[in-house]
């Protein structure tokens, strides 16, 4: 697009500023006892708020609650056509890949069994055209009302980017590095896909200073010296905003585990094993799984902390299988 061209697309984007995601939306079940067992299961929270007669649900299973899952919601509730219309401009514009951001949640009343939930949600803003390490495209923010019983009960923001993936990261042939076009010749290797950008904020920017000295650092409240991983900004044992760190051993063992064969993703090479590592500590971490072939692997199995440096910029800490 030339410069007239591109204000004129992005004054169409802005237009759908404001315009309803979502209407008049009701949650498939009522906020129930078994689904809050199973997400603290899932992310091993023991706090007692969360069971017993008078539990409410975790705060961050907000969005969980107005999800219609595989099936939708099947009721004419939900998703409006104002959505849809904005992804159609952007895929007819070469904005056909999206990738999730980052989401911010506000909290101003607990859910408790039985409630039910109901929601609205606005498309809130359309970003001008940016360029990132994915490729270049628009940010969609939206933002979600939440309401238990007709009550505010929270504010859900979600952010994604919709855009053109950068040269070398298409699923075809890799481009030359020259950026020219020129054939790749024997002293001249194609580029390859770079992965994936963690998400660095302030509130993990320790985590990944740890990884860029071969540290694996893992949060301790210091009023009640509970450990917690991934890094959250308070502690979900007692609430407290105060902790420091400790460094994991880097020894664990596989919980749990899932062999990627699909999607095929640029810059990793199925099959590969991405493991959920109970550390000596006690605490659990996502990882891949190295050392040994993805049909090997198994619950139980030892590990070990390694990093694995992913390209120039990106360091990653990894778990090699011990022998056994």
């Amino acid at each position: 697009m030339d410069g007239a061209e591109e204000l004129d697309f992005l004054d169409r984007l802005k237009k759908f500023e404001g315009q309803p995601a979502a209407t008049a939306g009701v949650g498939k079940d009522l906020v129930n006892e078994p689904m809050i067992r199973h997400w603290c299961e899932a992310m091993g929270d023991t706090h007692p708020a969360y069971t017993g007669p008078d539990a409410i649900a975790p705060p961050t299973m907000l969005q969980a609650w107005t999800m219609g899952g595989l099936s939708g919601h099947g009721d004419g509730t939900g998703r409006t056509s104002g959505y849809d219309e904005l992804f159609e401009l952007l895929d007819g514009a070469g904005f056909t890949s999206v990738v999730a951001t980052d989401c911010e949640q506000e909290y101003v009343l607990d859910l408790r069994p039985g409630d039910r939930v109901t929601y609205d949600a606005v498309i809130e803003t359309v970003s001008g055209r940016k360029t990132t390490k994915l490729g270049t495209g628009h940010f969609v923010t939206t933002r979600m009302d939440v309401r238990a019983n007709g009550e505010p009960a929270g504010t859900h923001r979600f952010r994604i980017l919709k855009y053109a993936p950068a040269a070398g990261r298409s699923r075809g042939p890799a481009p030359d590095p020259a950026g020219e076009g020129a054939a790749a010749g024997p002293d001249r290797a194609p580029a390859r896909a770079l992965r994936p950008r963690p998400v660095v904020n302030r509130d993990n920017a320790g985590f990944w200073a740890g990884v860029a000295e071969h540290r694996l650092l893992v949060q301790r409240c210091t009023d009640c010296a509970e450990l917690r991983f991934p890094w959250l900004p308070g502690c979900h044992a007692c609430g407290s905003a105060r902790w420091d760190t400790v460094e994991a051993s880097g020894r664990g063992t596989i919980y749990s585990y899932v062999v990627m064969h699909h999607p095929p993703f640029p810059a990793f090479d199925p099959p590969y094993a991405v493991g959920l590592i109970e550390l000596a500590e006690g605490v659990r971490i996502v990882s891949n799984v190295v050392g040994v072939a993805p049909d090997e692997v198994r619950i139980g199995m030892a590990v070990r902390l390694e990093f694995l440096r992913a390209d120039d910029e990106l360091e990653l800490p990894v778990f090699r299988a011990e022998a056994s």
